[in-house]
């Protein structure tokens, strides 16, 4: 991979992570919304699903302006993303929903995290991407009217979301890991490990990743969710 002089190694792995991440959310929405059970709620998938489209161009663009070939900046990363999501296929369009919600928030906040070591450009278009305002409200607005009709969705969904961020933390702590360069990153050295391995900087990721949680449970009362 060749990339530009100030294109910093966390910096691209960062964009790559995030540029899969916003292609693989932009196919699930769209498939969300072909099981919306309303025409309103179709319309409104369908509309997210473009914002993440949008998005992922926006971080493929600037992967390409750091002289990088997109593509090879996210494929690190399918393999781990897609295991994730295999091993959290929802069985309803709810399950799906909090899903997105919990999965992508958890994620989210991890990004911001790492983007607020990273150079002021990155940290500007990461923050933008992760705007998700729209889709948080339409979220816990739907997932808390269900609940609300149907009490006994409430066990369900809150045990499936407590899965889903054990399963979530695991992946991204599995991925920090597994790429140095992230973990350099998280650690203020701009993303250049000093070993290769980044070993010297796991200390770092474990705290951030241990304040990832905090959010958690304000996600889950905004849809009528307990912990």
């Amino acid at each position: 991979m060749t990339h530009g002089p100030s294109a910093e190694p966390g910096v691209i792995d960062l964009l790559g992570l995030l540029a899969y991440a916003e292609l693989g959310s932009f196919f699930r929405l769209a498939d969300d919304a072909g099981l919306a059970p309303s025409l309103r709620s179709k319309g409104q998938l369908a509309a997210l699903a473009a914002t993440e489209q949008a998005h992922y161009q926006s971080l493929r663009d600037r992967l390409e302006e750091l002289g990088v070939v997109p593509e090879e900046a996210m494929e690190p990363f399918v393999e781990p993303l897609d295991a994730w999501h295999d091993r959290t296929e929802p069985q309803s369009w709810l399950e799906s929903l909090v899903k997105t919600y919990v999965g992508e928030g958890i994620a989210g906040d991890f990004y911001r995290k790492v983007a607020e070591l990273a150079d002021e450009d990155t940290r500007t278009l990461v923050e933008g991407v992760l705007a998700e305002t729209d889709r948080a409200e339409f979220v816990s607005a739907t997932v808390r009217a269900a609940v609300e009709e149907d009490p006994k969705l409430v066990g369900r969904l809150s045990l499936w979301a407590r899965r889903l961020v054990g399963e979530a933390l695991s992946q991204a702590q599995a991925v920090a890991v597994s790429r140095p360069r992230l973990a350099a990153l998280l650690a203020g050295d701009g993303g250049h490990a000093a070993d290769g391995t980044g070993l010297g900087d796991l200390a770092a990721v474990s705290r951030m990743f241990a304040s990832l949680t905090d959010r958690h449970s304000d996600r889950l009362r905004a849809m009528g969710l307990t912990a």
